[in-house]
This record gives structure tokens, C-alpha cells and sequence, in this order.
């Protein structure tokens, strides 16, 4: 009766416990659908705004594909650069996919900014009007992130703080360059 009695209080001790983790994970379960609900909604706005700016109007659209459950439904892209009519993402040119994929990119660093963000030619799709812009987006959001910029484009390079680069002057011998611009703004 002893262990009978032992085994009974561990049983129900287990089956309570069963009872509140499942109450925690739909409660969790719950918060997160609303979270999710709540940031996509923002990001939806911000990605409108930075769009908007980035292509000079024009106007970008994020939407949850058909699916009954929030937090498996893909994502659907929808652009609409100034002068053409609203379509998927994949139906744009490559410069107009990069720049849009900078507009999200750029709308979640402008909602949660990271202190430190590295590019590896992210413009380099694009033409040079939209490369002036994009550079020029992205000395805005340097007030609250250090951003490392890999580029071969004059128009990202003309503003920036620092310019770091790699020569080879000899073969086999390379030498680190760099150029500080904030000088040159302090002096004119």
C-alpha cells in the first residue's frame, strides 16, 4: 500500500505538471501570434515608408500568404516602383529586386537598429541614381549603427566617414590605405 501510495502521488504529481505546461505553451503560444501579428504589422509600414524614399515613390507591400496558421505562412513581397504597375517581387529587374530587398532590410534596422551591421556589395545591382540614394539612406542610419560597407561603387563610396582599401604595389605585397573624410567636413 506504501509504494502503491508513492507511485500514485508521483502519477498525479506528474499528470498536474503535464496540465500547466501545456497551459504555459498556449499561453506563450498565444503571445507570440500576437507579437508576430504586431511587428510584421510594423515592418509592413516602415517597408512602405523606406520604399518609398529609396525608389523616389511608388509604394511596397508586405502580406502573409493564405494559411490558417499566422506563424507558418510564408510571406509574399509586393512592389510597385514609380510609373509601374503592382506585381510579385519576382517579376522585377535585378536592380529592383536588390533595391527592394535594401527597402525591408533597411525598414527592420530602422525599427530595431543592431549597433553593428556588415554589407558585402548589397548595391551592386543597382544603377547609379539609385546607388546615390541608397548611399545616401544609409548615412542616415549611421546615427545609430556602425555599418561596414564592401563596395566597388563610387557613389556609396563618396559618403562615407572612412575609406579602407587593398593595394598591390609589388606583386605578392599588399598595403592597407586608408582615407578619413570626416576631416575634410570639419575643414570647409
Amino acid at each position: 500500500m506504501e509504494r502503491y501510495t508513492f507511485m500514485k502521488n508521483q502519477h498525479d504529481d506528474l499528470v498536474e505538471a503535464e496540465k500547466t505546461l501545456e497551459g504555459i505553451i498556449q499561453e506563450l503560444d498565444t503571445a507570440m501570434r500576437k507579437q508576430f501579428a504586431e511587428k510584421f504589422a510594423e515592418i509592413n509600414r516602415e517597408f512602405d515608408k523606406v520604399f518609398k524614399e529609396l525608389f523616389g515613390g511608388g509604394k511596397g507591400t508586405l502580406e502573409l500568404m493564405e494559411d490558417e496558421d499566422i506563424l507558418e505562412a510564408g510571406i509574399r513581397i509586393i512592389a510597385q516602383p514609380p510609373g509601374k504597375k503592382l506585381q510579385n517581387m519576382m517579376q522585377l529587374s535585378g536592380g529592383e529586386k536588390a533595391l527592394t530587398a535594401i527597402s525591408l532590410l533597411f525598414a527592420i534596422q530602422n525599427l530595431k537598429p543592431s549597433p553593428f551591421c556588415l554589407l558585402d556589395e548589397i548595391e551592386a545591382a543597382l544603377d547609379d541614381s539609385n546607388v546615390g540614394r541608397f548611399a545616401k539612406y544609409l548615412h542616415k542610419l549611421t546615427k545609430n549603427t556602425q555599418f561596414i560597407v564592401i563596395t566597388h561603387r563610387r557613389g556609396t563610396m563618396e559618403q562615407v566617414d572612412r575609406l579602407y582599401g587593398i593595394t598591390m604595389q609589388e606583386k605578392g605585397v599588399s598595403t592597407l590605405v586608408s582615407v578619413n573624410l570626416i576631416d575634410k567636413d570639419l575643414t570647409d
